[in-house]
């Protein structure tokens, strides 16, 4: 393998992928959009959400179909298309009155759209920085989790001055034009991209091949365990950022102007996350970064459940969004390491299946609590927080097993 490829190349991919990514993440900045949506339309809390809970459900379908294109040298194509379909899922939420349009278009073209745009952008950055995976998939994740720090505060503004369903057309039209501009300077990254001046690592000899497809990886007990964590550990984070709105409207008593700009920080600390625990996991390892992240998203939760007050949520919400964000940003890394970089694309997409089930109970648990409750989210917040625990202590047990696997592992010569 010999270096490829200019310098600023792969930088420049990068730019475009976060760019891609805050237009897709503005998934994030739901609960800005749900309360106008149900009054406007007559749609309780928990219809509306369920707009939300087919979008996130769905990103594993794309993510997988985008994570083949990406591996057959195809990541430009597919960030194209999830970027037009979810320019085109906003302006057909504008546009569709019916309950059922707005699950097709938010729903169905909104969670393909971030499925193959969220494959695309981190499949080609992944292969632009073999050297810095954790940083780089940090940072590109970290556009995706950052939209609603801008989407939200301008969707508010929008709302208010133009009224839901324009500022939903607005966006989407905006949204295609990033999308556009991004791909004039994309170009994906060749299968064997090395950075000039960087040495590969010695490789190791395993018991097991370290590069799987996506049979070998099924067939591999540790994906299930993957698989759980990412659930575990998503769950809180997508619970809150549907329902962050309503909480601290509900709970703590914020306007719909203060609590949009509180959803804004959630997203900023989600993005913020990505990053940090992405380079804190290349020097200290994925999993204790990840046991580190379960604690810290179980004390914001009890937070949350037992306190009151402005200053309570913000805490609360910062820490959720932050250990989130950290979840999004390690597991790249760690796909990686455990089943390989060459079938990285489609095994990502299968193993993203977890924030699917995350994406069915957190958002709707909440939303359904919080109807149940007369806006009072504290029962959710305790079972998250059990989660959480358990999240902690299924990942503390993976990190003794491999550590004893390690032990067997020798360089190769």
């Amino acid at each position: 393998m010999t270096p490829n490829g200019s310098a600023g190349l792969r930088w420049i991919n990068l730019v475009a992928a976060v760019l891609l990514l805050i237009c897709t993440g503005s998934i994030y900045a739901f609960s800005v959009f749900s309360g106008p949506l149900a009054e406007l339309r007559g749609w309780s809390g928990t219809e509306v959400t369920l707009g939300f809970t087919i979008s996130a459900a769905l990103s594993p379908v794309p993510m997988i179909l985008g994570g083949k294109l990406v591996d057959l040298g195809h990541a430009r194509a597919s960030m194209l298309v999830g970027g037009l379909l979810f320019g085109l899922a906003f302006i057909g939420s504008g546009l569709i009155p019916s309950l059922i349009g707005f699950y097709f278009a938010y729903g169905l073209l909104g969670g393909l759209g971030a499925g193959f745009a969220y494959a695309g952008a981190l499949g080609n950055v992944i292969r632009y920085f073999p050297d810095r995976r954790g940083l780089a998939t940090g940072l590109v994740t970290a556009g995706n989790g950052a939209a609603a720090v801008i989407m939200a505060p301008l969707a508010g503004a929008l709302i208010a001055s133009q009224g839901v369903s324009l500022a939903l057309f607005i966006l989407g039209a905006g949204f295609l034009a990033v999308t556009l501009l991004c791909l004039v300077v994309v170009r994906t990254a060749p299968a064997d991209y090395r950075p000039a001046g960087w040495t590969p690592p010695p490789a190791v000899v395993r018991s097991k091949a370290p590069d799987l497809d996506w049979r070998g990886m099924l067939s591999h007990p540790v994906f299930y365990v993957l698989l759980f964590i990412m659930a575990a550990g998503a769950t809180s984070g997508l619970m809150i950022a549907a329902n962050a709105s309503q909480i601290g409207q509900g709970m703590f008593g914020l306007s719909a102007t203060t609590a949009a700009v509180y959803v804004g920080l959630y997203s900023l600390s989600n993005a913020s996350g990505r990053f940090v625990w992405g380079a804190v996991s290349d020097r200290i390892g994925r999993l204790p970064s990840l046991i580190c992240i379960f604690v810290l998203v179980a004390l914001a939760l009890f937070l949350l459940s037992q306190l009151q007050g402005s200053t309570a949520f913000l805490i609360g919400i910062l820490g959720v969004g932050i250990a989130f964000g950290g979840i999004m940003g390690v597991f790249p890394a760690l796909c990686i390491e455990q089943f390989g970089a060459r079938n990285f694309g489609t095994n990502y997409g299968i193993l993203f299946t977890g924030y699917s089930i995350a994406a069915l109970a957190g958002p709707r648990l909440g939303a359904a609590i919080g109807d149940a409750y007369e806006g009072n989210f504290g029962m959710a917040f305790l079972i998250a927080t059990v989660l959480s625990l358990v999240g902690a202590a299924v990942t503390i047990a993976f990190w003794f097993y491999s550590r004893g696997q390690r032990a067997g592992v020798v360089p190769e010569k």
